[in-house]
């Protein structure tokens, strides 16, 4: 099936930036705080930390702001290449990094899986609960599997809940060592990219915060703390 779709696809030559949205905090938390009533402790488990953890990024930085850096691109990149699991393009044995055209697509998107997933697992299905989230800008070079024209043919590229094919899709782009892939959002209309290589993702800028809102009516999203940017139903 997956030849079936490939068919139908193109190259997508992609020289942008994309729209990535992760669970964070608006107001950082000290780590290391619960440990000990003393600053000087907290300081001393930040060293420790330091010394001891592998570095995971290499930069051409100054060694003054690559903590910054580092911390950048590993929320922003490193991620889901670490921490692999199930998703659309994924059937959790690698992994996959999504980003999109646009914040609204990143939201509906993120929204999605949210409240379908992590909010109905746990049974909370009432209004007013909330989670915040960060946005950034991530550069994409890469030539990318173009999904899109495909989905005329075949509708379940975009199927809600079915996944077994975008996985097979997956799965194969992955064994081969595509890049990655672009396709249509299931939840809006818009685009997301689906990265396999993080070698072709860089410079992550951070954009803004988010919070999201249960509510009767579905869920509605702050922009800036106390004004309601947008809503979405269901």
């Amino acid at each position: 099936m997956s030849g079936e779709v490939l068919e139908h696809c193109g190259l997508a030559e992609t020289h942008a930036d994309l729209m990535r949205n992760i669970v964070s905090l608006r107001v950082s938390q000290d780590l290391f705080d619960d440990l000990s009533d003393h600053p000087a402790d907290w300081d001393a488990a930040i060293a420790l930390e330091l010394a001891t953890k592998p570095p995971l990024f290499s930069s051409a930085q100054p060694v003054l702001y690559r903590p910054f850096e580092e911390a950048r691109w590993n929320d922003a990149i490193h991620y889901p290449f670490r921490h692999w699991m199930r998703s659309r393009y994924s059937d959790g044995s690698f992994g996959v990094w999504y980003g999109a055209d646009s914040i609204e697509t990143t939201v509906h998107e993120t929204v999605h899986h949210w409240r379908s997933g992590f909010l109905q697992d746990a049974g909370f299905t009432r209004p007013g609960i909330r989670a915040e989230r960060k946005l950034y800008r991530v550069r994409c070079d890469a030539a990318l599997v173009d999904l899109r024209p495909a989905v005329a043919h075949v509708p379940a590229l975009v199927d809600p809940a079915d996944y077994s094919l975008t996985q097979q899709i997956g799965a194969r782009l992955h064994r081969e060592g595509h890049p990655g892939l672009v396709s249509r959002s299931a939840r809006c209309d818009g685009d997301i990219h689906g990265v396999l290589n993080p070698a072709v993702l860089s410079d992550p800028r951070q954009v803004c915060f988010l919070t999201y809102s249960t509510t009767d009516g579905g869920v509605v999203v702050e922009r800036e703390p106390g004004q309601v940017w947008m809503r979405l139903a269901g």
